[in-house]
């Protein structure tokens, strides 16, 4: 398995951020993000400077580009927080949890609104993570929250932008994370958090994957890794490597679609939660690193995918 330093190290665009996730490269150099200790959807600038969008409460924790125009936010509801050597740190449920939902955002008014707080009967526990497919309706995961002595089973989502429908498509997961799709969109590729496991699900309709007998989830396992990984959120290259960060491993994993790990991209940080790509060829990779709360920016190797309602 190859370990590799960055060519030209990892650059600080942006510091002093609040746990930062749901890095969005935007076609104008900026980047969105969510800090999800300080509540807000944060715009970080090409020189660094960062300008609070909106102030959304709770915990937004994944953000994405929907066929509107619009940023739709998964809000946790809110976490203990926890400060130590790693920085600082999710530490379960907040004291004044508010519960989970879909938020859409102006992102240049900064008017939000709630799309979405429950799914077939239920309410939303801590939607984490989001991903939009070319039909204009989106994926996203919810791995529960923690409480002192209990802990939610997880599961992943499709809704549509217009409030009219959500379902629960794939159940129980062990903490799910990250969710992307493959160049193809026939494959929704999930992280699941406390397993190290980086799950497939063949999709077969709006909302819908064809699940198998073999494990409880019904998906094809891609990966499992050794040791303790901590997955987060994931992005796709070009390629249809599935990209997954690794907190505490302190590195972006890259896994082929036949489950191979090609190698492991060392961070300068300890806890790097999210990945994504921009700049005109999408061969920069922008990365939340939250034990030190900066964004980093690096050349990567190939390009990533291009992000539907986004990157064109």
């Amino acid at each position: 398995m190859e370990r590799v330093e960055p060519e030209g190290g990892v650059v600080e665009v942006a510091t002093g951020l609040r746990f930062p996730e749901g890095p969005i490269a935007l076609p104008d150099g900026n980047v969105l993000l969510v800090e999800i200790a300080r509540g807000t959807l944060t715009r970080v600038t090409p020189s660094g400077s960062t300008t609070v969008v909106a102030q959304l409460g709770g915990g937004p924790n994944g953000a994405a580009i929907g066929p509107d125009g619009a940023c739709y936010v998964c809000n946790n509801g809110g976490f203990r927080w926890q400060e130590d050597e790693f920085g600082l740190r999710p530490a379960g449920q907040a004291e004044d949890y508010s519960g989970g939902s879909i938020q859409r955002v102006d992102f240049k008014t900064g008017a939000f609104r709630t799309l979405y707080s429950s799914a077939d009967g239920r309410r939303l526990s801590a939607p984490n993570d989001i991903v939009f497919d070319r039909q204009g309706g989106f994926w996203f995961s919810d791995p529960g929250t923690r409480r002192a002595r209990q802990e939610d089973r997880g599961a992943v989502y499709y809704a549509t932008i217009d409030g009219s429908y959500i379902t629960e498509a794939i159940f129980p997961m062990q903490h799910p994370n990250g969710v992307g799709l493959s160049p193809d969109e026939h494959t929704l590729y999930v992280s699941e958090t406390q397993t190290g496991r980086v799950w497939a699900f063949g999709i077969s309709g709006r909302g819908k994957v064809t699940k198998t007998r073999e494990y409880p989830n019904g998906g094809a396992l891609l990966t499992g890794l050794p040791g303790f990984e901590l997955l987060d959120s994931l992005a796709l290259d070009n390629a249809g490597n599935v990209c997954v960060a690794s907190p505490y491993r302190g590195a972006i994993v890259v896994i082929s679609p036949a489950g191979q790990v090609l190698r492991y991209v060392e961070m300068p940080d300890r806890l790097p939660t999210n990945i994504c790509f921009g700049g005109p060829d999408l061969k920069i990779a922008y990365v939340t690193l939250c034990q030190k709360g900066t964004l980093g920016r690096l050349p990567w190797p190939v390009p990533g995918l291009p992000l539907n309602f986004l990157n064109t």
